[in-house]
Parts: structure tokens; C-alpha cells; sequence
């Protein structure tokens, strides 16, 4: 009988499902948004919660779980205490989201993206979207010409002749 037991299993044991629980937030820390099946969205739910309450909280024993959670990993920790918890400093909770997606092709599962409930910009983010501006705006000043082409053309076909008269 299934009487007072917390949590779901998942079909592993408790130290795959830790791992798998570990991997799941730290692939959500990292990309925002990932696409998981709806059994372990919600299983890992509760889990993230707890870690956003940590880290809002800020104090140095709740950096300390947040880090020991995340296996250590500095970078992981950081970007979740310092772009992650203040995007959420006025929520008491409901920091992720279930967007049903269909369902998985090969078993049918249910499939879910889950992500945060509120747009995460970062620095990453901002970066990337600065050097697509500078990189449209070289392809704006540099446009490929037919010389340039033409040049380059007649370049290939020098060393093609100089390699078959080295042989």
C-alpha cells in the first residue's frame, strides 16, 4: 500500500533520482527554459522553489546550501544568487511555468517546457545580442563584390596551378 510517501520515483533509486534532480536544475539555471516530460517538471518543481527561497533569502548559510546543492559549482551558484533571485524578489512563489508541449513520439509521454515563469535577462544574454549588432553592422559595411570574388577566384586558381606544376 502507498500510504504517506513523499515524492515521485521516477523508476530509479534515490541516488539517480538526485542525480537526475541535480541535473534538471542545473540545466534550468543554465538555459532558462528546458524540454523535459511532465512527471519529472513536476517532480523537480518543489526542488527549484526551495532553491530560489535560498537564495533570496542571501545569507552566508543559505549561499552555503544553495552551493552544496548545485555540487559546488561557483558559476552555477552565483548566476543563480545574483540574476536568477533578484528577478523574483517581489514573488512569494510560482517561479516556474509548464508549457505543455505534444506529446514524445516514441512512448507517447507527456512532454512539458519548463521555465521560468519570468524572462531572466543577463549579461550573457546582452553580449550576445551586441555582438549580433556588430557583427551586422561589419556585413553592412564589408558587402561582397564581385571583385572581391572575382579575386579570390583567381587566387584558388594560382595555387591549383602551381601545386600541379610542383608534381
Amino acid at each position: 500500500m502507498k500510504k504517506k510517501l513523499f515524492g515521485r520515483k521516477l523508476s530509479r533509486d534515490s541516488d539517480t533520482r538526485r542525480a537526475l534532480f541535480r541535473s534538471i536544475i542545473r540545466e534550468l539555471i543554465i538555459h532558462s527554459s528546458i524540454k523535459t516530460t511532465k512527471a519529472k517538471a513536476k517532480a523537480v518543481q518543489g526542488q527549484v522553489d526551495k532553491m530560489i527561497k535560498l537564495a533570496k533569502d542571501g545569507s552566508i548559510a543559505k549561499r552555503r546550501l544553495v552551493y552544496s546543492y548545485l555540487a559546488n559549482n561557483r558559476a552555477l551558484s552565483e548566476r543563480l544568487l545574483k540574476t536568477i533571485a533578484p528577478v523574483f524578489k517581489d514573488r512569494k512563489s510560482g517561479f516556474t511555468r509548464m508549457i505543455n508541449l505534444p506529446q514524445r513520439r516514441g512512448d507517447s509521454a507527456k512532454m512539458v517546457r519548463f521555465e521560468w515563469s519570468q524572462e531572466i535577462t543577463t549579461a550573457d544574454k546582452l553580449k550576445e545580442k551586441s555582438k549580433g549588432v556588430k557583427n551586422k553592422a561589419k556585413s553592412a559595411e564589408k558587402p561582397a563584390t564581385q571583385n572581391s570574388l572575382k579575386s579570390r577566384l583567381s587566387n584558388l586558381k594560382k595555387a591549383k596551378s602551381s601545386v600541379k606544376k610542383s608534381e
